[in-house]
């Protein structure tokens, strides 16, 4: 398996199990011409569909389902689709729609589920300037086999994923996940976070900048994320591993969880939320 790894915008097209060095996790975003239509084979991986930006319709067991309703990510929550194993699916869109599509393995074959903005709703999570807005379409109670995905919004200057923590090894209270971060900007041209992922234990360190479309694949590792001041960010997470039962279970950094102790006496951030929850 290789190490924790960001792919800058221009360098990366799909992400496949061969390119990230792992077993589970393939990713894209794909950007729609006039026209076009993209059609998928059934085959043995489920696949989750996250509309980014305008209109699209996805066909999958004979019926048709509508993502959009957002310009940006920044503009509210979005329509995630997930489809079985074992199932065809064909997509149309409205020119220059962008679509995030994940696929992992999978056993078992579920029924197709389309998750709206209204029926997701999002949460606030930590405190001070750990504050972030968080929706979970796909969560560990979801009728999937593999697949979890996350929507997560941090205003600038903000820490996200605070306290660090990992997805490393399929023990009690943890479970070994592949995880991508996929990034967006509210300033797409000048906006940037940092993010970092690293390991006492394998003596590895990953501190970077990171932009509007690059993406993280961490395979192991703490790792915890900040916004620069007054850029907003949005993070895509798209999580699969080999554990039998559906879990995010994380262990954080022992030398940085006592933090959390401290968030009754600071309060959340009062920007949070700040994308809007209906649609």
């Amino acid at each position: 398996m290789v190490d924790p790894q960001v792919l800058k915008h221009g360098e990366w097209d799909v992400i496949t199990p061969e390119i990230a060095g792992w077993e589970f996790v393939t990713f894209q975003v794909k950007t729609f011409g006039d026209g076009e239509t993209v059609e998928l084979p059934a085959d043995g991986n489920e696949r989750a569909f996250v509309n980014l930006h305008g209109d699209l319709v996805v066909t999958a067991d004979g019926t048709e389902y509508r993502l959009g309703g957002r310009d940006t990510v920044f503009d509210g929550l979005g329509h995630t689709l997930s489809v079985p194993r074992d199932t065809a699916v064909t997509i149309t869109a409205t020119p220059g729609a962008e679509l995030a599509i994940a696929s992992s393995p999978a056993t078992e074959r579920h029924e197709v589920v389309l998750v709206t903005p209204d029926e997701v709703g999002s949460a606030t999570r930590g405190a001070g300037n750990a504050t972030r807005q968080v929706s979970t379409p796909m969560s560990p109670d979801f009728p999937a086999d593999r697949l979890h995905i996350v929507e997560v919004w941090t205003p600038g200057g903000n820490w996200s994923s605070f306290p660090p923590h990992k997805h490393e090894h399929d023990i009690d209270g943890e479970a070994q996940l592949e995880e991508v971060y996929y990034y967006r900007l509210r300033d797409p041209e000048n906006g940037w976070a940092l993010q970092r992922v690293y390991s006492p234990e394998r003596d590895f360190d990953l501190d970077v900048p990171v932009r509007d479309g690059d993406i993280c694949l961490i395979p192991w590792g703490y790792h915890t994320t900040v916004a620069a001041h007054d850029q907003d960010l949005y993070y895509l997470n798209v999580l699969a591993g080999p554990a039998p039962k559906r879990t995010l279970q994380a262990a954080e950094d022992p030398a940085l969880a006592p933090a959390r102790a401290k968030w009754d006496d600071l309060g959340t951030d009062p920007r949070v939320p700040f994308v809007p929850v209906r649609p």
